[in-house]
């Protein structure tokens, strides 16, 4: 039986809540568990907001979207998703981890989490390849870069994502622990053996082949931006706009999530074996929290960036503001 909160490896209750440590609790917990609610409850704020506000622009923009928007139109419902999910464990956690709302929200709110985890990875693949293809292969797969393609493969991404989210759907539970009179939402495997190739699947289907294709892409988005640097035509200037908000968005993935995988690929390890010891079970535990939160946070991120970076998008903001003035004048 494993303890852990929003994903499959997400873990907000130390190892030793389970009966598979004998590792002593370390003060630092205490700091954690009084910590967690209020971040939480900051990320689910500022995460709505932001993710509302960008889903509204895209959506009541008079120009349709184009391919690269409606993959972060999609991203950005993803990210509202996991979002609205978080005052669910915002409170659990603030309730001593007393799980408060049903078998059937325990398994929807940590499914939601995960659907956001593996979705938006591969929303950031497919807009690192439409990235590639507009800049290097503009002319050859054009086809490939219509609306209607783009809005089959968020679809495609989607259901993937609720395939891979399935062992979480069917795992989670809601279970009395005497030893610590809580009943808790917790993730409760048949065996040892299904725990631990659940969590490969996460490092290899959620992190290192979408990555691998990312990265390729990306080193050859900045080959193209280094090629195209003077500019000829404004199409290509607009294709650049577009692919340094995508740059921009791809790092600050990279900075949240690449910490949480490193720190769940550790813990992985331990849990075969491979490594021991109660020092660094602590300090997995510990980084797992925090890295946790971290990426948590590049939900709030991308709407700043969509923003800040965005130079199309601030122009569709402009141009929404004065068509409302307009209608309401």
């Amino acid at each position: 039986m494993e303890t852990e909160i929003p994903g499959t490896t997400f873990s907000a209750l130390p190892a030793n809540l389970t009966n598979q440590s004998l590792c002593p609790e370390i003060e630092l917990w205490n700091w954690l568990y009084t910590m967690q609610p209020i971040y939480m409850y900051i990320i689910c704020v500022f995460g709505i907001l932001g993710n509302v506000f960008v889903l509204l622009v895209f959506c009541l923009h008079k120009t349709a979207c184009s391919v690269a928007e409606i993959y972060l139109g999609n991203l950005a419902a993803a990210d509202l998703l996991l979002t609205s999910c978080l005052p669910f464990w915002a409170i659990n956690v603030a309730s001593g981890f007393e799980w408060q709302f049903g078998s059937l929200m325990c398994r929807f709110v940590n499914t939601g989490i995960k659907l956001n985890m593996y979705c938006s990875i591969y929303f950031l693949v497919l807009v690192s390849v439409d990235r590639y293809l507009a800049l290097g292969f503009a002319l050859t797969y054009g086809r490939m870069r219509r609306p209607w393609y783009a809005k089959l493969s968020c679809l495609a991404v989607w259901i993937l994502g609720i395939i891979l989210s399935a062992p979480t759907l069917h795992f989670r539970e809601v279970k009395r622990i005497e030893e610590y009179s809580v009943t808790a939402c917790i993730l409760i495997y048949p065996s040892h053996t299904v725990e631990l190739v659940c969590n490969i699947l996460l490092v290899l289907l959620g992190f290192i082949i979408p990555m691998i294709v990312i990265t390729y892409c990306t080193c050859k988005i900045i080959q193209a931006l280094h090629w195209q640097k003077m500019g000829r035509f404004n199409a290509a200037n607009k294709e650049r706009k577009a692919t340094v908000l995508v740059l921009a968005v791809l790092l600050a993935f990279l900075v949240c999530w690449i910490p949480f995988h490193m720190v769940t690929i550790l813990d992985i390890l331990f849990k075969a074996e491979v490594l021991s010891g109660c020092t660094l079970e602590n300090v997995i535990d510990i980084c797992n929290q925090i890295f946790t939160y971290l990426a948590l946070s590049n939900s709030v991120l991308n709407p700043i960036l969509y923003v800040i970076v965005g130079k199309n998008f601030r122009k569709k903001v402009m141009e929404l503001q004065s068509s409302t003035r307009k209608t309401f004048a």
